[in-house]
């Protein structure tokens, strides 16, 4: 079936409950002079409620009406924001150098506000060792506390222990810091192309008169 509200002959009724163009409420009246004060207004009757007894009708312009709801719609999907969760796989002997490039790339995530899930991998003897990888996901969520906090709490998942981490910021915020960011920079990098170079700024040597 059309999501299409039905509009001016398409609509079959005895009578409608009828609304303005401004919004103001008419009352309820036959279809014909619902369909007679559309042409009036040169406008459209454009039912609002069909389920509703008798059915809500209100005069408008549908082209525009339509126009600009799409318009909406698109600007909505474009500022939407869209969950993600990010993966980071450690070892419960992690070399020092390596966990502070994993956890740099955690607070990445968690500053443009995605969700981390941490998995450490346990493998041979390493299993029988499961404190290991909990102290390492302690240590990682207390380094990061600041950014995001354990929405999961690590778990055994096979050979795996895993947890989650959400961030404080939430996605929409994230992205609208990065914008004002990026405009910024962008300012920055135009300031600096306006600002007179030292050539520009010297004063130009006094002319000499010449000799007669």
């Amino acid at each position: 079936m059309s999501a299409e509200p039905r509009i001016n002959d398409r609509i079959r009724v005895p009578e409608v409950r009828l609304v303005g163009p401004s919004g103001e409420q008419v009352g309820i009246v036959p279809l014909a002079k619902a369909l007679e004060l559309a042409q009036e207004y040169d406008l459209d009757l454009v039912e609002v409620a069909a389920t509703a007894r008798p059915p809500v009708c209100k005069l408008m312009d549908y082209g525009k009406f339509k126009y600009e709801s799409a318009m909406k719609a698109r600007e909505a999907r474009k500022n939407q924001a869209h969950t993600v969760i990010k993966e980071m796989k450690l070892r419960p002997k992690i070399d020092p150098h390596d966990y502070d490039t994993k956890k740099g790339h955690v607070v990445r995530f968690l500053k443009q506000g995605d969700k981390v899930k941490i998995t450490i991998m346990f493998r041979g003897r390493e299993q029988s060792r499961p404190e290991l990888g909990f102290r390492l996901l302690q240590r990682l969520a207390s380094d990061v506390e600041e950014l995001g906090f354990i929405e999961s709490n690590p778990k055994q998942d096979g050979r795996n222990m895993i947890m989650v981490l959400g961030p404080h910021k939430k996605k929409t915020e994230a992205m609208a810091e990065a914008r004002e960011a990026q405009a910024a920079r962008k300012a920055g990098r135009q300031g600096s192309s306006d600002a007179p170079s030292e050539d520009d700024t010297a004063e130009a040597p006094a002319e000499t008169p010449s000799e007669a």
